[in-house]
């Protein structure tokens, strides 16, 4: 087995709001998902009003903390956090990008990270590596993604992306159970963790801070794999996900639905923009007709006036 020291650290970045239930299992499980790396953690700390920052320095008193005196979003921690870890250009061999409610099993990240730069046969490399996500009972979390198209928000609208994911064509949603038995390459994937090689973080710079929460890491995946650093699945490493809300509030909801729609006008022309808002706008009024509050939110949303030249 290759020597894991080789290269560098690498940062473990975290982004935090209010996160002080969550953190303790989060920082003590560290040290057996970070074995045989040489790692650095850095913590970046969006303004929380609980005891996030007194629960980092107790459990992780190594850890760099960066109070970044705002709640500017995710990507916005991010930024800071890696500026802090000297990550740009090349302080450390890789980043990892977690959530603090994730809990990886033993010896994940060293495989993620022992992934990066693995060369594909379409001459790019693994520049995005994912593992298994786990929901908290055990259920296997479907984390891989295409890129949003018209028929795939169509598919979606019409037949369920559960049902549509099974096809390429029609869900952006990846759901073929054999897909997540081997090595899968992807456009995006679920951002609770990912590790970064050193290469891809140079080269794609900063996330995306306009994205305040949501589509940050579609973004980020999706420039990556423009400039030849893919995402791929190891389904050799394992991790549990507590988190979920976007599922059950409203405002939440909203945001990723609306998130998702900006992001398709950064990469298309206006009336394929239009399309394809309405078809999401279509799912989501199918849902909000069975009394779901977040897809109602969402309809809300879809249907205010734009307030930036990205929404439409």
């Amino acid at each position: 087995m290759p020597d894991q020291h080789t290269g560098g650290p690498v940062a473990v970045v975290v982004v935090t709001w209010n996160s002080a239930e969550v953190l303790p299992g989060f920082l003590d499980s560290l040290p057996a998902g970070m074995a045989g790396l040489d790692w650095r953690l850095v913590v970046a700390d969006n303004d929380s009003a609980d005891d996030t920052v007194a629960v980092v320095r107790k459990h992780a008193p190594e850890a760099t903390v960066v109070e970044t005196g705002r709640n500017g979003g995710y990507a916005f921690g991010v930024n800071a956090a890696l500026r802090a870890a000297g990550a740009w250009p090349e302080g450390y061999r890789a980043v990892l990008i977690c959530n603090p409610d994730i809990r990886m099993a033993e010896g994940c990240a060293a495989t993620l990270v022992a992934a990066l730069g693995s060369p594909l046969p379409d001459g790019t490399r693994v520049g995005i590596s994912v593992p298994l996500l786990y929901e908290e009972d055990g259920g296997l979390v479907h984390s891989l993604r295409r890129e949003s198209s018209l028929t795939r928000a169509l598919g979606e609208a019409v037949v369920g992306n559960t049902r549509a994911g099974r096809f390429p064509r029609w869900s952006e949603l990846v759901t073929t159970p054999a897909v997540y038995e081997e090595r899968t390459t992807a456009d995006w994937a679920t951002g609770a963790l990912m590790a970064l090689s050193r290469e891809c973080v140079a080269e794609c710079g900063p996330w995306d801070e306009s994205f305040f929460l949501y589509s940050e890491e579609t973004e980020y995946c999706l420039r990556a794999r423009d400039l030849g650093h893919r995402t791929r699945l190891e389904p050799g490493a394992r991790a549990t996900h507590l988190g979920g809300d976007s599922r059950v509030s409203p405002r939440l909801w909203s945001l990723l639905v609306t998130n998702r729609v900006r992001l398709y006008r950064r990469r298309h022309g206006l009336a394929a923009t239009a399309a394809f808002r309405g078809a999401v706008l279509l799912r989501e009024a199918s849902r909000a007709a069975l009394g779901r509050p977040p897809a109602r939110a969402a309809v809300g949303a879809l249907l205010r006036r734009p307030q930036s030249p990205h929404e439409v």
